[in-house]
């Protein structure tokens, strides 16, 4: 007992451990709400004030205190709808539990009805499955019973009022059947865990009475519990249409609102589970969502986390397999199995999640209640944080504004793949051999090292205490560190090896790196999803991009809320669509399903994230294949400038607007036109990127010209030139190209860059040219045109001379 004294007006009683007074049997006051609908406090208490049932509350999208999408207020039912004065008890049989007998009593034979009582056909002991109870009674001298609320695995739960609070209604649960001992013992065991616990959303205990019904040789016990009025899972998922219309407003149960029951749930469970308790018995009917809570209630069938000789309270439907109980009982995995089937079922009455998120929740399903225990989450925490992500992802592709966090499981980078189209083309582009055409835009999917090298690397194991160390180790010398750990058991772990592994991928060693990723394996079992990870980059590195998507599937089905497997995925899927479209015809619809799969990977992780600069270049590229320039130019525009890849955007969607495609395909004049209003505010250095993108640009336009030139559309200015005539445009490449020669590294590249200049030229200009001493071009002094000014900076005001 604590020492608080009650703060109800006249009440002379103190607040018990489980937080109700010892004398008037109530909560304290809760304070008043700031206004009608506020959800409840940290204490789980039901809020005082609400809007009426049916109301949305927040406005659609809101979230609550934790961060997740708000659940509509539901008022509860008058105590005198909620319990039914007749008694139905259980029918469909169940095990007998005396003296641990399995035998199953309560079974009905030739086609008729259940028995409500009678002998265990096994051990011979009575048994019946009638109320102790009934309206009218008194228990403990003030607790008058006011019908049925249900019946459990292990006992009847009445309702009853307070005859000395009236208005305070509290939840009597006593045994189904006193002979049975298993039910004796998981009543006591209910009894002292509700006792101690004490969390906003699991069900609390006010207190435990006896009473000796008519004709009992001894008194039964009872918990007396919060009353918790409203609606389980139960009821919310088999509920008419209208109804769900009446209680969730027009768009009905949510994706959105199954996740925030998974996550309360699982920070219940998360709450058992640090106290070394099992739930057993997680189901639908055993969460009441009240106000704007849920309440997980029935604790009937908790127990120890190392209990392997009380029987089994489960759930046919919802626990593990048979098998499984029967060989290895109930642990940790167990509770979340059972909340992964109970989200199953709910979210099958919800609307379908957005784009990706319903494949990435099908996933978390799947892992949740995996066949191989030791394949599925293994915390409470851990389930619930790969939720949020999925809920996260949901939100994010359905519309609603993005919640970019750091990841729990993958270190922050600034490495970014396939930026090419963001990067200006160095001289090489134009000391190509003779005759040779110009190359289009870098479009293609980058090579899979690269990739390889630029994905996120996984967050070091604090449980590791080699973690520490290799932390500050260089990564360039893998064989020294190798040999260390060979000879230094501290460094024999699996975070030595993971590190190992990359480092040697760093250094180009992909067999070495193959041989930690097996040793790491060998110490951590086979569903460690950071061992599918360093196998994917290992298979990348080799350039085995179908074998290194099947690891990083492996990845994205343990971690399904986590972007950095997705990222992966979208590149395997990239890349191996353009090896699909460069094979024969059969395998084009293969070609565009794959590449279906990036952009929707690739998009699942931009809407997420939007500075995610490898999935916004990823989707411009694919896009660019399949959806054309303007809709490559849309996904860039969308990198926000907070991202460090803006700039980087800015000049791809400059490329890409006036650059001449795979396959020969040109921009149209509008696109041209766009492309060199944008240039104008691209600040680039003073290294020559200027020129060189000036040059691509005149090189495109003259490439891409039209027999009949631009047209009315052509955007004569210093760019392109006043005049839309070949000669024009050839003579402003040539001066481009003469201009890049004073950026040459050596001799023989500014000969090659110039002989590019003359060549470009009409032919007559080409020939006066030779004609005026090009005989030794090699040594030809640089003019004018080509003096420092094409190195220029394009900082803010300073104007460019094109």
């Amino acid at each position: 007992m604590s020492e608080t004294a009650c703060a109800r007006t006249g009440c002379p009683g103190r607040v018990m451990v489980t937080g109700f007074c010892d004398t008037c049997y109530r909560r304290p006051p809760a304070p008043e709400p700031p206004s009608a609908g506020v959800a409840a406090g940290p204490t789980g208490a039901v809020p005082s004030a609400g809007p009426p049932e049916g109301s949305t509350g927040p406005a659609a999208g809101g979230l609550d205190r934790d961060g997740l999408p708000a659940l509509p207020h539901l008022s509860s039912p008058d105590p005198a709808e909620a319990a039914d004065t007749v008694a139905r008890p259980p029918t469909g049989g169940r095990r007998c539990g005396v003296d641990n007998c399995a035998g199953t009593i309560g079974v009905s034979y030739d086609g008729g009805p259940a028995p409500d009582h009678g002998y265990c056909p096994d051990c011979g002991r009575k048994y019946s499955f009638l109320p102790k109870l009934r309206p009218g009674d008194r228990v403990g001298g003030h607790y008058e019973v006011l019908g049925y609320l249900a019946v459990g695995g292990h006992g009847w739960v009445y309702l009853a009022e307070d005859n000395r609070v009236p208005g305070l209604h509290v939840v009597l649960k006593g045994l189904i059947n006193t002979g049975d001992a298993v039910a004796r013992r998981v009543a006591v065991e209910e009894r002292r865990s509700l006792t101690t616990l004490h969390h906003r959303d699991i069900v609390r205990i006010v207190t435990h009475v006896q009473h000796r019904a008519p004709g009992d040789a001894e008194p039964t016990g009872y918990i007396v519990m919060e009353y918790v009025g409203g609606r389980s899972l139960a009821w919310i998922r088999f509920a008419p249409e209208d109804e769900l219309t009446r209680l969730f407003g027009p768009g009905g149960l949510e994706f959105g609102h199954v996740i925030t029951y998974g996550c309360k749930i699982l920070g219940a469970l998360e709450y058992l589970h640090d106290r070394g308790l099992l739930y057993c018995d997680m189901k639908p009917e055993n969460v009441i969502h009240y106000g704007r809570e849920i309440k997980v209630i029935d604790l009937g069938a908790v127990r120890r986390i190392d209990d392997r000789s009380s029987g089994l309270v489960h759930t046919q439907g919802y626990a593990p397999p048979k098998q499984e109980r029967d060989e290895r009982g109930l642990d940790t995995d167990s509770d979340l199995y059972t909340v992964g089937r109970t989200l199953k079922v709910l979210a099958e009455r919800a609307a379908r999640p957005a784009g990706l998120a319903a494949r990435s929740f099908e996933a978390l399903i799947r892992r949740a209640t995996h066949h191989e225990p030791a394949a599925r989450f293994r915390s409470a925490a851990e389930m619930s944080r790969q939720l949020w992500e999925v809920l996260r992802e949901h939100q994010a592709l359905g519309g609603h504004e993005p919640y970019p966090e750091r990841s729990t499981r993958f270190e922050p980078t600034a490495a970014v793949f396939g930026a090419a189209l963001g990067t200006v083309p160095p001289l090489e582009r134009w000391t190509r051999a003779p005759g040779t055409d110009a190359p289009g835009l870098p479009a293609g999917a980058p090579e899979p090292r690269a990739t390889a090298r630029a994905l996120p690397v996984p967050l070091p194991d604090a449980s590791d205490h080699a973690a520490v160390l290799l932390g500050g180790l260089a990564a360039d010398t893998p064989d020294r560190t190798a040999a260390r750990a060979e000879g230094d058991p501290a460094l024999r772990t699996v975070e030595t090896a993971l590190w190992l592994c990359r480092a040697y991928l760093d250094a180009g060693n992909a067999g070495r790196a193959a041989e930690w990723v097996d040793r790491a394996k060998g110490w951590t079992g086979d569903y460690d999803w950071r061992i599918f990870w360093h196998r994917g980059l290992v298979h990348l590195t080799r350039g085995a991009v179908d074998r290194a998507e099947d690891e990083f599937a492996a990845t994205y089905a343990a971690l399904p809320g986590e972007a950095a497997p997705k990222l992966a995925l979208g590149y395997c899927a990239e890349y191996l669509a353009e090896r699909l479209r460069e094979a024969t015809e059969p395998q084009a619809a293969q070609a565009r399903d794959r590449a279906a799969q990036a952009e929707e990977f690739y998009e699942a992780v931009l809407r997420r994230d939007p500075t995610q600069g490898s999935a916004a270049f990823g989707l411009a590229r694919v896009r660019l294949r399949h959806g054309g320039r303007r809709a490559a130019v849309e996904v860039l525009d969308g990198v926000p400038t907070t991202s460090r890849h803006y700039d980087t955007a800015r000049l791809a969607a400059v490329r890409i607007l006036a650059g001449r495609l795979t396959g020969g395909a040109g921009p149209l004049a509008a696109e041209l036109s766009e492309a060199a209003e944008r240039l104008a505010g691209l600040n680039l250095d003073g290294s020559g990127s200027w020129d060189r993108l000036v040059a691509e640009l005149r090189e495109h336009a003259l490439a891409c010209r039209p027999a009949g030139g631009w047209g009315s559309g052509f955007p004569a200015g210093e760019l392109f030139g006043r005049e839309d005539t070949e000669e024009a445009l050839r003579g402003l490449l040539s001066r481009s190209l003469r201009r890049l020669a004073a950026q040459a590294g050596s001799a023989g590249e500014r000969g090659d860059l110039l002989d590019a200049a003359y060549a470009v030229l009409p032919e007559p200009a080409g020939l006066l040219e030779l004609l005026r001493g090009r005989g030794g071009g090699r040594k030809r002094s640089r003019g004018p045109e080509e003096g420092q000014r094409g190195g220029r900076g394009a900082g803010p005001g300073r104007r460019r001379t094109a």
